[in-house]
């Protein structure tokens, strides 16, 4: 089942174009990553996914038109105020602010069942702004499956992790992948060590779309 389509997508700034003509689609259970040199347009392209970039040509489909407004986001770099005294709880919980009313309830089972699934259940009464970096992305990543667990998008999350927090990170997704889409921006290229089933590189050098076995031939050959 095609969960994205990405048909002839072009976005220029002034007469640069960022990328032009790019199509590629997404199928349900396909892990994503998005690869290439800065400012070959990763991030520029998640944007125009979510919807906060418009592109000068193109179509972008979803599953379905609804789909956009529950994709489970997280950015590059996450903001928020360390002096803020939210619980890991209460951030986790805020993913679902886009699909409750104003008097809804948050939906405690789906809180629950996301801080299960990333560990995270032991420190839910925790201050957010006193865990460690690799803690804080399991709390973001629990509260884009929050919003939705269907399909994440995700920009260059191991960016701040080191070594070993990144590797249990990957573990992490690569078990989230069996039931859950992801899309992921990544500059983490060591050959031996891509996750994912599929690349797109938005390098002009090196244009691709396809397994990550063919894309690590490619490489090889160059």
């Amino acid at each position: 089942m095609t969960v994205l389509q990405i048909k002839n997508l072009s976005l220029k700034y002034g007469n640069h174009y960022i990328f032009r003509n790019l199509s590629f689609a997404v199928e349900k259970n396909d892990f994503l990553c998005i690869v290439g040199p800065n400012g070959s347009g990763k991030s520029t392209l998640l944007k125009c996914l979510l919807g906060e970039i418009k592109p000068n040509q193109g179509e972008i489909q979803f599953e379905n038109h609804s789909q956009r407004k529950v994709i489970g986001y997280l950015p590059q770099n996450p903001h928020y105020n360390p002096s803020f005294p939210a619980s890991v709880y209460e951030v986790v919980a805020s993913g679902s602010l886009n699909q409750i009313g104003l008097f809804s309830k948050y939906p405690k089972q789906k809180i629950e069942k996301a801080l299960g699934t990333l560990r995270i259940t032991d420190i839910a009464r925790q201050q957010f702004s006193t865990l460690s970096g690799g803690q804080r992305q399991r709390v973001l990543l629990a509260r884009a499956l929050v919003a939705s667990s269907n399909l994440l998008i995700l920009d260059e999350p191991s960016n701040n992790l080191d070594y070993n927090s990144k590797q249990e990170f990957y573990r992490t997704l690569e078990k989230l992948n069996k039931s859950t889409t992801i899309l992921m921006v990544t500059h983490d290229l060591d050959h031996n060590n891509l996750i994912g089933n599929k690349i797109l590189s938005l390098d002009p050098n090196l244009p691709f779309f396809g397994t990550t076995k063919e894309y690590v031939r490619r490489i090889h050959a160059h």
